[in-house]
């Protein structure tokens, strides 16, 4: 361990039980929340990846500030774990931290392309490359960069490009990774959002740029503790939950208001740009070498005005679907740039229970026992780490 931060955590909160009913749709209990009950008094650079720890301490990973710490929000302290580095017990970019069965924690090491175990007591463990041989016949690569990890230690992904490098597809797999066995097998297939790709340079030393356009349709996914994946469909707009045995608990279609896009909503799409995953592929005498990393920095923004912009917003946000430790899918309704986020709540029979409609200016990144983890972007791109009550906790 080195380094500790400290400072003051704040102790007051302010939950409002309201109705709300949206056109075409059944009445719901919504909750706003709208003022935390805990922060944690220093700012983050990212906070891309965080896991509530069995004690009610949270594991931050944040790439930009190449930081992996574990921060105690009611006394506003936390510590450093590791050190950045290629060696054990470093990494270079900590992206995401997942659950694994007997309290241990996956890490994404993104800078060092590598997925790491931290055992209960903080130290490091085993690592295993992100970039894994793809099964079957055939030479290529299947990047694992994890969304989910399940109560068996079964890592969830979605693969983007083929065999023969990145190409233009309509859907994508949901893969289950078994790291022990190193099966990997199908659980769902989803829609991606339209694609448009151009290509520069020769033989040997070609780029590929894909990108999508902006604000189309997809679905969304994640999955629960125990294997069930929640995938939110865009056309029409409902939910699933997709069970271990392959079947399918489906919601009905959910009626909403689209959200027309006004300038302030693209301006918002390309900000949103520069948080993506790098990734440079190249072969070198017959060696293979990758480089990951996250962040636009340096990274020439998009004309607005020259993309194809529809006319609304979809249902809800890209990779916005998320499940909370007591199995409840949560999807990420678009609205307005800088309105205030609404979320619908499906319970595991995939009916709408609830809303939850979070202040504007923040993002969800986690949840916890009866909790929720937001942070608040300030003008100089800080993140502030924010703890929210649910209803019912």
């Amino acid at each position: 361990m080195i380094g500790r931060l400290s400072g003051v955590a704040l102790a007051w909160l302010g939950v409002i039980v309201a109705l709300d009913s949206g056109p075409l749709h059944a009445q719901v209990a919504a909750q706003r929340l709208t003022e935390p009950d805990a922060s944690y008094p220093e700012a983050f650079s990212l906070v891309q990846g965080l896991l509530e720890l069995p004690d009610g301490r949270v594991m931050i990973a944040d790439p930009l500030g190449q930081a992996l710490v574990i921060a105690d929000l009611e006394v506003g302290a936390a510590d450093t774990l590791g050190s950045v580095g290629q060696g054990p017990e470093e990494y270079r970019q900590p992206d995401g931290v997942f659950a694994l069965p007997g309290d241990s924690v996956l890490l994404v090491d993104l800078g060092n392309a590598r997925l790491t175990v931290i055992a209960p007591d903080g130290s490091f463990g085993a690592t295993m490359p992100i970039a894994q041989e793809r099964p079957g016949p055939g030479p290529g690569l299947l990047i694992v960069l994890p969304r989910a990890v399940d109560s068996r230690g079964r890592v969830y992904f979605q693969p983007f490009g083929g065999a023969r490098g990145p190409q233009l597809l309509d859907s994508a797999a949901v893969v289950r990774w078994d790291r022990g066995s190193g099966a990997m097998d199908t659980v769902a297939m989803v829609k991606l959002p339209e694609m448009r790709q151009s290509r520069s340079g020769g033989p040997g030393s070609q780029a590929v740029m894909i990108m999508p356009v902006p604000l189309s349709p997809q679905d969304a996914w994640s999955v629960s503790w125990d294997g069930c994946v929640a995938v939110a469909r865009a056309d029409p707009y409902h939910v699933e939950w997709i069970q271990e045995d392959g079947g399918v608990i489906r919601s009905e279609a959910i009626q909403f208001e689209p959200v027309r896009i006004r300038r302030a909503d693209k301006l918002e799409w390309v900000e949103g740009l520069g948080g993506g995953v790098s990734i440079n592929i190249r072969v070198e005498n017959g060696q293979r070498r990758m480089a990951m990393s996250r962040g636009g920095g340096g990274r020439e923004e998009p004309d607005i005005d020259s993309l194809d912009w529809p006319d609304n917003k979809p249902a809800f946000a890209d990779n916005g679907v998320r499940v909370t430790p007591e199995g409840d899918m949560w999807v990420q309704r678009h609205m307005a740039a800088g309105e205030p986020i609404e979320f619908d709540v499906f319970g595991a029979n995939a009916e709408l229970k609830g809303k939850v409609i979070v202040p504007a200016g923040r993002e969800i990144v986690g949840f916890g026992r009866g909790t929720v983890y937001a942070v608040r972007t300030d003008d100089l791109g800080l993140q502030w780490l924010e703890r929210y009550r649910r209803a019912g906790s």
